[in-house]
């Protein structure tokens, strides 16, 4: 009796199982068929502008016998440097040490048959590197004269920037979303069918500004100071991903 209670047990949990498997695979099976049907589309946008801004870097690198003498000759030309700098409006806030470095150098020589002596040293190097901001395009020219006549002889490294980029990466961002709603109307036009709400929305890292060449007053302007100078123009550009529904 007991043998048989226990078989019919196990025959009742075997159908349980077996009928809750079957209700596993009809809700999957239900789930399958009520998935949304959806396109995937990308946007790309751009704004440009002028350039407001510049970041250029310029160093002072002097070399002596000794590390004091360098350093004292360095600290110097770099005082002159920046005190001009000041003197020719440029702000305390738009100037930045942005490397300074005390180096050895050394001579390698070889003997008469080519082989490698003990190095010698022969002094010291000092550098000291200020990255400056310009915020009057027009004096750029000037500037770099100047620092230059005052004792940089190294850098010169210039970046043209927009102070204010948000306003332009926003509207490159609006570009974009319009972009992919065009792309995905052509797409869902030629496919027959209806194009549906937005799902979802991701945006890739908006990307560095592009200069690009542009010949305006500005570049004249600038071309006719002491360093010839053309700040061109600036693109953004902003890359988002739309998911629409898709009505059929």
């Amino acid at each position: 009796m007991r043998l048989r209670k226990t078989a019919d047990f196990a025959a009742i949990a075997f159908l349980g199982l077996s009928m809750l498997a079957a209700a596993g695979v009809a809700r999957a099976e239900d789930n399958q068929q009520r998935r949304e049907a959806t396109i995937v589309v990308s946007g790309e946008g751009e704004a440009k502008a002028v350039p407001d801004t510049a970041l250029i870097s310029l160093s002072v690198v002097r070399q002596a016998k000794t590390a004091r003498e360098a350093l004292d000759d360095n600290n110097k030309a770099m005082g002159d440097v920046l005190s001009a700098l000041k003197q020719s409006g440029i702000a305390d806030r738009d100037l930045q040490t942005s490397g300074f470095g005390i180096m050895p150098q050394f001579n390698y020589p070889t003997d008469t048959g080519g082989r490698a002596l003990p190095p010698e040293l022969i002094g010291y190097q000092a550098t000291n590197t200020l990255t400056v901001r310009v915020r009057d395009l027009t004096k750029l020219g000037a500037v770099i004269d100047q620092a230059v006549t005052l004792g940089v002889n190294q850098g010169g490294d210039v970046a043209f920037t927009n102070d204010k980029p948000q306003p332009l990466i926003t509207e490159a961002r609006k570009a974009a979303v319009a972009d992919a709603l065009d792309k995905a109307k052509v797409l869902t036009e030629a496919a027959g069918v209806k194009l549906g709400r937005i799902v979802e929305i991701s945006e890739s890292m908006p990307r560095a500004p592009q200069p690009l060449y542009r010949a305006a007053a500005m570049a004249k302007e600038m071309s006719d100071a002491s360093v010839p100078m053309a700040a061109g123009e600036n693109s953004y550009s902003v890359t988002v991903n739309v998911t629409f529904a898709l009505e059929q």
